[in-house]
């Protein structure tokens, strides 16, 4: 594990090259900065051919309406050890850093201006993969949460709409190497998702970047372990 900053990384100021030409109205302004083709796409296709073919994909139940469902899509929770991540009522352990998403980092924190320590993964296979509106806002990733999401493959439509008023959106089109970051209260004042575009074939890897509050083991919940037998005390005499 890396030397750890402070408990969660401060918002860094806007760059004047994330605010130059942005035609965005606030609140969007201060909370959304997409950098397209930030990776170059060759190393975008290498990337994802490697992610594709070594990462250990699974299907996350999680809790929706009160029952455990199938996450429509394939995930993989990666990072230091201790950065456990609990969403949907599920506790999910890091599997260890890959290598080429471990050699990624330091050029995805200098262009955040923050420190990570952990990455979900999502596979969407097809256009019928998505996820519906939510909010990252667990209590492990701090109340003003700078998150980094890198698109590789197949472009798709990515919305984000206010809590408050659901009916004020704004929708980004994420193609293949495109960098966007959500920061400052975005995660508690607005909900984002990824729906389903009936004419997309490819597949999608995301990665988003983020930092979480390391968290303790879980407390063993099987029997104690046996004690070993009392030294019994000698007779006297």
């Amino acid at each position: 594990m890396r030397p750890g900053p402070p408990l969660f990384p401060p918002l860094p100021p806007p760059r004047p090259d994330d605010l130059a030409g942005s035609t965005l109205p606030e609140p969007w302004a201060g909370w959304v900065v997409h950098r397209p083709g930030w990776l170059p796409a060759s190393e975008s296709e290498a990337l994802q051919a490697r992610l594709a073919a070594e990462v250990p994909w699974t299907v996350h139940r999680i809790r929706m309406f009160g029952r455990w469902v199938d996450s429509p899509r394939l995930s993989c929770w990666m990072g230091d050890a201790g950065a456990r991540y609990r969403y949907s009522g599920a506790l999910f352990e890091p599997e260890p850093w890959h290598p080429a998403v471990a050699a990624l980092l330091p050029r995805l924190e200098a262009a955040s201006g923050v420190r990570f320590n952990s990455v979900l993964l999502n596979r969407y296979r097809h256009g019928g993969d998505s996820m519906g509106w939510h909010s990252d806002d667990e209590p492990e990733l701090g109340p003003e949460p700078v998150i980094a999401s890198l698109s590789l493959g197949a472009g798709r439509r990515f919305l984000l709409r206010l809590c408050s008023d659901p009916a004020q959106k704004r929708e980004w089109g994420l193609a293949h190497g495109d960098l966007l970051l959500m920061r400052g209260d975005c995660q508690q004042a607005a909900q984002h998702a990824l729906p389903r575009m009936a004419g997309v074939k490819g597949e999608r890897i995301n990665l988003t970047f983020r930092w979480v509050r390391p968290q303790p083991s879980p407390a063993p919940t099987g029997p104690a372990p046996a004690r070993p037998p009392r030294a019994q005390p000698r007779s006297a005499g």
